[in-house]
């Protein structure tokens, strides 16, 4: 089983800038792609990033592509979400998560397939 731990968020002006980082213990990750996913409120979860589990690929939701970069360091156990230009409308609580599939080389966005989650970590962005 793999514990993961999200810490980074906090409040910030419009335009400003977080790093997230996701710890994960237990388990390894580093055969598994990592995900963040953000939940505003009233909202259901949405897909933010994801990487595969070499750090060779990468997606993004349309509505952060350009301004938020995945990453990971799988000899820290950690993947980690650098947000820049923040918008109120990226105020959320985001969500790490590993993919329950092993060595896909091309990561997966449904959250429905991945099968390990964090608590979340807050992020607000004011105007």
């Amino acid at each position: 089983q793999v514990q993961l731990v999200e810490s980074g968020g906090g409040l910030v002006q419009a335009g400003g800038s977080l790093r997230l980082s996701c710890a994960a213990s237990g388990r390894s990750v580093s055969s598994h792609a990592m995900g963040w996913f953000r939940q505003a409120p009233g909202k259901e979860r949405a897909f933010v990033a994801v990487i595969n589990w070499s750090g060779s690929i990468t997606y993004y939701a349309d509505s952060v592509k350009g301004r938020f970069t995945i990453s990971r360091d799988n000899a820290k156990r950690t993947v980690y979400l650098q947000m820049n230009s923040l918008k109120p409308e990226d105020t959320a609580v985001y969500f790490c998560a590993a993919d329950s599939s092993e060595l896909t080389p091309f990561p997966d966005y449904d959250p429905a397939n991945f099968g390990s989650w964090g608590q979340g970590t807050q992020v607000t962005v004011s105007s």
